[in-house]
């Protein structure tokens, strides 16, 4: 572990712990010391005995036979002046050994100095080394690994690779080792002024803290004050010299760790832009700094989203047909392939007439129908909530929240990878003019949904499928169903404000199309919606087809060259032959269902299969046929279904026709049973029921009605299921159907045919009530 990656408190304490130790062994030295003055005043004082000893030795003695008093005096200065001038002599003997020994004992100490400031240095110096080695080693694992992870991840699904332009972190948890970023986000402030202490004293440690100029070396006042002795006692030249060289090994090492980082750094980005950055980044950036005031709290400002997960989090304000490019990465990667059967993104699909579509409907996600997420609608009925206006007008401050987290947990990415792996190849993504523009007095959530339909386009590319965009609301509502977004008058093309939400609806083109003609959306735009099931029964057909055909000259003139689709209106296939002739690429698109219809909806199940397999059949062969029909034809809806006993199918509240009790509008009112029955045994307890609970005949008459309508429908230039999803209504489920097995396991791979004989289910065992 390196210097910095030791928390800061333990290096607190190792700093203390070490100033500590030195003092003790300065406290040491110096108790020596005195024992060693000690001894040398003793041995001096011994010397000192012994030499008067041997001048008494060696002294005439004059007491004994002496002649006078006078001559004894005598005697005794001579002896008192010849011993105190051997006594001066040793005296000075002594203290020249005694320098001697000081001087001898001073190199010891300082040779002892040296050689454990060398050795805590050495051992500093390999520490450092040991630690740097083992990083290298580590970075280097770390390196290997993602290699690793990088060429599994592209064997299980090779996906784009992207560029992250700036990768910003959360703010580090104080408790959490610390990482490396590539960048750090401070916000400007004032700093702690730090105490100067002496460069020998903060290299040996002898600090609380590492300052390194951020106001984080504060030296404790005691360790201050004994720094300040210790200096007293110190050789200023020999200070300067130690001092220099230690300065000289940390300022390596920190250079050395420097190298060290910039290197890690430099992998770790650079191995980011290489795997695309998804993954391990993190789901949120750390704040909105780089956010322009103006963007602040808007839905350009990515601290306000409920996921960045696969987003691009770099601000950027840049537009495209007024449109924004933010979440964005700058490159993608068209190789990928749904399956075997189809082309890569990056190479053409070729003619759909002989390799017709076969996808499936994202319905309910970003414009929320109440039958596909009933949940969301779960009020009384007083409460009048019955689409996503109303939804919307009662959450209020709320609104913004619910929606979001709605678009963000419905649909993700593994919603893509499990529609591939249905052996599906193209998906139908609803959207709402609200994901481009709002108008006065709206109720819908401005642009959320715009971000996710990127992501969702991605998400699609990474998988190799092919992305069919359905404008499936329109200003002022072009059918007054609820999955319009506002149920009940149609005030697109008609009304007071008609013409004004026509011509909105086209300005919402000018810009989608715009941003659709950008070189990335190439491959994988195949299909451009302009409107989703106009309500044509009710409209003036003329003013209809004007209007589709502005739309489509004016997509055509900002670039997009895929597919053109409009709805049929529910006119009939064969009232369109003849119309919008000389237009290529402009496609008629047609949803079929039994149940909506009175007269098909009391239909036996065997009846419902050769329906799917004559009727559908033959009316795609003659819309195919420009002599009998429009031309290029495809099949954007359809379903298993065969009740419309599905909680909210009709519209909330309003009941059934299978059961008699379907209410609202008086003119469409069923009040009778119109299963086949027509009696008080139609109900819809066992359509309603789990997939569990459904008896084996009626499995092998959904499976069959299912393979009927693909059959029929690849007649044509394709088709979509509708959904892919549901809350609780499994007959309108792909994935849940998949789940029951009442739909193949791989889309191209089928049991049924319409060459084969349609059984009779009511003999088999099957009510026609059930």
């Amino acid at each position: 572990m390196s210097d910095t990656d030791i928390p800061r408190a333990h290096r607190h304490r190792s700093a203390r712990g070490e100033s500590s130790r030195r003092d003790r062994e300065r406290i040491r030295d110096r108790e020596r010391d005195r024992e060693r003055t000690r001894d040398r005043d003793k041995d001096r004082d011994r010397d000192r005995d012994r030499e008067r000893d041997r001048s008494r030795k060696h002294e005439p003695r004059t007491r004994r036979g002496a002649s006078s008093a006078d001559e004894g005096r005598a005697d005794n200065r001579r002896s008192r002046s010849q011993s105190q001038t051997l006594s001066a002599g040793a005296l000075a003997q002594l203290n020249k050994d005694y320098v001697k020994q000081q001087r001898q004992a001073e190199r010891e100490r300082r040779r002892r100095e040296r050689e454990r400031t060398s050795g805590h240095e050495e051992r500093e110096r390999e520490r450092a080394e040991r630690q740097q080695r083992r990083e290298r080693e580590r970075e280097r694992e770390r390196q290997r690994e993602r290699e690793r992870e990088r060429e599994r991840e592209r064997v299980r699904h090779p996906g784009p690779e992207r560029i992250r332009v700036r990768e910003r972190s959360p703010s580090p948890d104080p408790d959490a080792e610390p990482s490396i970023v590539p960048r750090e986000y401070r916000k400007p402030g004032k700093q702690k002024k730090s105490r100067v202490v002496s460069g020998a004293a903060m290299e040996e440690g002898r600090t609380r803290g590492w300052g390194f100029g951020f106001g984080s070396g504060h030296a404790r006042d005691d360790s201050y004050d004994s720094l300040r002795k210790e200096d007293l006692y110190s050789q200023p030249e020999k200070n300067k010299t130690k001092m220099s060289r230690r300065k000289k090994w940390i300022i390596g090492g920190i250079c050395a760790l420097v190298l060290l980082i910039i290197i890690i750094v430099a992998a770790v980005v650079g191995s980011k832009k290489k795997s695309g950055g998804s993954g391990d980044s993190p789901s949120s950036p750390a704040s909105n700094s780089d956010v322009p005031t103006k963007w602040i709290n808007t839905y350009l400002d990515p601290t306000t989203w409920a996921s960045t997960e696969d987003f691009n989090t770099t601000f950027t304000d840049e537009m495209v047909g007024d449109l924004p490019i933010m979440g964005l990465y700058s490159d993608w990667d068209d190789s990928a392939q749904a399956n075997d059967n189809v082309p890569p993104l990056n190479k053409p699909w070729g003619d759909y007439t002989k390799k017709p579509a076969r996808g499936v409907n994202l319905g309910g996600w970003l414009s929320i129908e109440p039958f596909i997420t009933p949940s969301l609608f779960n009020y009384p009925l007083s409460a009048g909530i019955v689409d996503e206006w109303t939804l919307c007008a009662h959450l209020g401050a709320k609104a913004a929240e619910t929606i979001e987290n709605h678009y963000n947990t419905f649909v993700d990415e593994s919603t893509f990878k499990d529609i591939a792996d249905a052996g599906l190849d193209h998906v139908r993504i609803p959207f709402s003019y609200w994901a481009v523009k709002v108008y006065d007095g709206d109720q819908y959530i401005y642009r959320t949904s715009w971000r996710y339909l990127l992501r969702g386009i991605e998400w699609a590319r990474k998988y190799g499928l092919r992305v069919n965009l359905d404008l499936h609301g329109l200003p002022g509502s072009q059918n007054g169903w609820n999955h319009s977004g506002r149920q009940g008058q149609i005030n697109w093309l008609n009304g007071t404000n008609g013409d004004l939400n026509a011509q909105r609806s086209l300005d919402i083109h000018n810009s989608l199309s715009q941003f659709f003609s950008q070189k990335r959306y190439q491959n994988i735009i195949t299909h451009y919606g302009l409107a989703n099931e106009p309500k044509m029964t009710y409209l003036d057909h003329d003013k209809v087809i004007n209007w589709t055909e502005t739309a489509f000259k004016l997509v055509r003139k900002n670039g997009y060259k895929g597919l053109v689709i409009f709805g049929d209106g529910f006119m009939g296939l064969n009232n369109w032959q003849g119309l919008m002739q000389g237009y290529d690429g402009l496609v008629l698109d047609v949803h079929q269902y039994v149940i909506f219809n009175v007269n098909q909806i009391d239909f036996t199940h065997q009846k419902k299969v050769q329906y799917a397999c004559a009727g559908w059949t033959e009316q795609a062969e003659q819309s195919q046929d420009t002599k009998t029909g429009y031309g290029p034809t495809q099949f954007a809806e359809w379903s298993q279904a065969d009740t419309d006993c599905a909680q909210y199918v009709t519209n909330v509240g309003q009941g059934s026709r299978w059961e008699g009790t379907l209410t609202g509008n008086a003119s469409t009112a069923v009040l009778s049973p119109g299963c086949p029955t027509k009696n008080s045994q139609c109900s819809c307890d066992q359509a309603n029921a789990d997939p569990s609970k459904w008896s084996a005949e009626y499995k092998k008459f959904l499976s069959m009605f299912a393979e009927a309508q693909m059959y029929s429908f690849e007649k044509g230039l394709g088709w979509w299921y509708w959904t892919w999803k549901t809350e609780s209504s499994p007959q309108w489920s792909y994935q849940a159907g998949m789940q029951a097995g009442v739909l193949p396991k791989k889309a191209y791979d089928r049991d049924f045919n319409c060459d084969v004989e349609v059984p009779d289910f009511s003999k088999e065992g099957l009510p026609e009530y059930y």
